[in-house]
C-alpha cells in the first residue's frame, strides 16, 4: 500500500496505556518487589506468570510478570475504544509495512481479541478491547498500605528517533503536552497522551528500543514518602535509584527504582489535567535542568544509559541502535553525574505554545 493510501486509513480509538507484558528471569523474587513490597494485588497466579493491578483498576491487570530467560518488555499494551477498533490497529500497522500478530484469544489471560504489532520505532505494541473485568478495590480502605498503587499511569520508552516517534505516534492520535528541545530545535524526549493527563508514553532520546520505565500513579506526594521509610525498614533502599523529587515536566512527584532483574519502575502522583482541544504544549530549554527535578537535584548518569531490552514479535531482544545526534546525557550530565548548565540568558527554562 502506498504512503498516500495508509494515511488515509482511520487509527483505532486508543483509551490509555493498559498493561506491561513484562519478563522477568526470577518469579519469586519479582513477586516479593511487586506484591510484598509495593502492594500490587495479584488477579491470579501460576508458577509461569503473576498477573497484577493497582488498586482502582477493573480490568484483569496493569502488569504481567512472566518467567523467562532474558528480562524484557515484551508488549506495551493499550486499550482500545470498540471492538471495531481492534480491526483498525491491524490495517493501520500493516499499512505501513510493520509486522502484526493477532489472536483472538487473546496473548495472555484476562485479555480477549488482540493484536499485537511491531511499531515503526521497534517497540512490541499490543491493542484489545475485550478484557475481564475484576473487583476494583477502589472503596476497600481495609486493604490499602500507606503506600498504596491506585493506577497504572503510563510508560516511557527509549528511543534513538525522538523525532520519528513523535510524528508517527501523533499520527496515530497522541496528543503532545510536553517536550524538551534545544536553540537549533532538536528535540530531545516528547510526552503524548490520550487519557486527559500529561501522557500515556513518553519518548526519551537514546539507545534503543528500550523500555525506561512503568509508572503507577499514587493519590497524594505522602504515598511516596510512606513507600521509601518501607523501603528503608526493610533495608532494600539500595533499590532506589533517584528521588523522591519534583519533576518541571509535569509538574508531578516522583520516585525511580529497580526491580530485581533491573527494570525501572517509577512512583507518581500530581500531575495535571490536559484533556482540553487547545491544551498547550509545554517545552522545556534542554539546558535547564530543572526540567528533571524541580529542586535542582543531581540525576544520576544510570537514568540516562540503562533501561531495559525489548522483545520482537517471536520473544527475542530487538537489536539496539544507538543514538548518533546530540544526546541530553551529553549535555546535561557531568563527570560527577550531573552539572547544572542553564545558560544564563534563559529566564524560564520553559514556554507555553499552542497545541492546535
Amino acid at each position: 500500500m502506498s504512503v498516500s493510501a495508509a494515511s488515509e486509513l482511520t487509527p483505532p480509538d486508543i483509551v490509555r496505556c493498559a498493561y506491561l507484558d513484562l519478563v522477568v528471569t526470577d518469579l519469586a523474587a519479582s513477586r516479593e518487589f511487586y506484591v510484598d513490597t509495593l502492594g500490587l494485588v495479584v488477579t491470579e497466579e501460576d508458577d509461569e506468570a503473576i498477573y497484577l493491578r493497582s488498586f482502582e483498576e477493573f480490568i484483569h491487570h496493569n502488569l504481567v510478570l512472566r518467567k523467562g530467560p532474558v528480562a524484557a518488555a515484551a508488549a506495551f499494551a493499550y486499550r482500545v475504544r470498540t471492538p471495531e477498533d481492534v480491526d483498525r490497529a491491524e490495517q493501520w500497522f500493516a499499512a505501513r509495512g510493520c509486522r502484526t500478530e493477532r489472536r483472538k484469544d487473546g496473548f495472555v489471560k484476562g485479555i480477549g481479541d488482540s493484536v499485537r504489532v511491531t511499531d515503526p520505532l521497534g517497540f512490541p505494541y499490543e491493542f484489545f478491547y475485550q478484557v475481564d473485568h475484576v473487583e476494583r478495590l477502589a472503596w476497600r480502605y481495609d486493604l490499602y498500605t500507606p503506600g498504596a498503587l491506585v493506577r497504572l499511569d503510563h510508560f516511557n520508552q527509549v528511543t534513538p528517533d525522538v523525532p520519528k516517534g513523535r510524528e508517527y505516534l501523533e499520527e496515530l492520535g497522541f496528543r503532545v503536552t510536553e517536550d524538551i528541545k534545544d536553540e537549533e530545535g532538536t528535540t530531545y524526549a516528547a510526552w503524548l497522551r490520550r487519557k486527559a493527563t500529561v501522557h500515556d508514553t513518553a519518548l526519551t532520546g537514546g539507545d534503543g528500543p528500550r523500555l525506561h520505565h512503568i509508572a503507577f500513579a499514587t493519590h497524594e506526594k505522602h504515598n511516596i514518602l510512606a513507600i521509601c521509610d518501607k523501603l528503608g525498614a526493610l533495608r532494600k533502599s539500595d533499590v532506589i535509584e533517584r528521588g523522591p523529587g519534583r519533576h518541571g515536566v509535569s509538574n508531578a512527584f516522583y520516585l525511580y527504582i529497580r526491580d530485581p532483574d533491573g527494570h525501572r519502575v517509577e512512583i507518581y502522583t500530581q500531575d495535571y489535567y490536559t484533556g482540553d482541544p487547545d491544551n498547550p504544549v509545554v517545552t522545556w530549554d534542554v539546558h535547564d535542568n530543572q526540567r528533571r527535578d524541580w529542586w535542582g537535584n543531581p540525576v544520576v548518569p544510570s537514568w540516562y544509559t540503562e533501561a531495559s531490552p525489548v522483545l520482537d514479535l517471536d520473544g527475542n531482544p530487538q537489536p539496539v541502535q544507538e543514538r548518533t545526534d546530540a544526546s541530553e546525557m551529553a549535555v546535561t550530565v557531568g563527570a560527577d553525574g550531573f552539572s547544572y548548565t542553564r545558560k544564563d540568558d534563559v529566564d524560564a527554562g520553559f514556554k507555553l505554545g499552542n497545541s492546535l
